[in-house]
């Protein structure tokens, strides 16, 4: 496995993966989990939207479960992905423009900011697991107190998903760069997929 991991790293240099999948999905999990093994930083988008300086107006869409407009989002990400702490350094993204419309925009700023967009990967879940893992987390509290984690907000969230992130995936996959894992196996199940599946990704 090491031996794969050393290529793939060879192969990805400073450039970015993409992270995605329906809530519950285990994108947080798993991209922490690709940051570690490639020592690269993991950015989310909806870890710097909340840390907006004007953060009533971000956490409206938040707390309801939409997607974030294209105006307030891409003036926030842009930026962030041309830190100069961020230069030579392979970026794990979180789902990094999420709504159908901002492909390009994020494809052309990461590789404006030298971290081009190498592979797309979609952690692939069915809506039944959804919602059996937030049941989960609802008794456990694993999750802490996300505003956006009420059954309201999970609904309308699995709703923007199917209406703005499935075009978005649909886009990566025509464009050649998506990887689909299967989710629904366990966490380190997930991860071995992932790292097979990125191998045998970068060889071609």
């Amino acid at each position: 496995m090491q031996d794969k991991i050393n290529y793939i790293s060879a192969w990805l240099s400073a450039g970015s993966i993409n992270v995605f999948g329906r809530p519950f999905s285990g994108k947080d999990t798993q991209g922490s989990n690709l940051a570690q093994i490639f020592n690269a930083p993991l950015i989310g988008g909806g870890d710097i939207l909340r840390s907006h300086p004007e953060p009533a107006d971000i956490e409206h869409y938040l707390a309801s479960g939409g997607i974030i407009p294209s105006k307030y989002y891409l003036n926030l990400i842009v930026p962030y992905l041309s830190q100069d702490q961020l230069t030579g350094h392979p970026l794990i993204l979180s789902s990094v423009g999420r709504a159908h419309g901002e492909e390009q925009t994020i494809i052309m700023a990461c590789k404006h900011a030298g971290h081009p967009v190498k592979a797309v990967l979609y952690l692939d879940i069915s809506e039944k697991q959804v919602w059996q893992r937030f049941e989960i987390s609802q008794k456990t509290k694993d999750r802490g107190q996300r505003s956006d984690d009420q059954a309201d907000a999970l609904r309308e969230r699995l709703y923007k998903f199917k209406q703005k992130t499935m075009p978005v995936i649909n886009y990566y996959k025509k464009a050649g760069l998506l990887i689909k894992a299967d989710g629904q196996l366990s966490r380190n199940e997930v991860t071995e997929e992932i790292i097979n599946k990125l191998y045998e990704f970068s060889k071609n």
